[in-house]
């Protein structure tokens, strides 16, 4: 018994998940900069537009998604992406709320 423990413990069972643990952090990484990105789309396309409701939901939605993302990962403040990012004010006001379909 005392072999067979020696055994397990030179072969490290936990090493074998490594390769996994990359690949989700990877994974994680390459969705949250998805999002990011969305979010950057689309106060881009609200700052060009004069005023269009459908593209301050559309930014609305893209920066919802981009939070929930960041919780999901561990990130629970978001004062720093806001500034970094420039979301304003009325993007932040409507965050999920979604229209009553009609």
């Amino acid at each position: 018994m005392r072999d067979s423990l020696d055994l397990i413990a030179m072969v490290k069972p936990e090493a074998g998940t490594t390769a996994l643990d990359h690949e989700i952090m990877a994974e994680r990484a390459s969705s949250l900069g998805a999002a990011e990105h969305k979010v950057i789309a689309a106060l881009a396309a609200l700052t060009a537009a004069a005023d269009s409701h459908d593209l301050l939901q559309r930014a609305r939605n893209a920066v919802w998604a981009y939070f929930v993302q960041r919780e999901l990962i561990g990130f629970r403040r978001h004062a720093d992406v806001i500034h970094h990012l420039g979301i304003p004010p009325q993007v932040l006001a409507g965050l999920g709320a979604f229209e009553r379909c009609r």
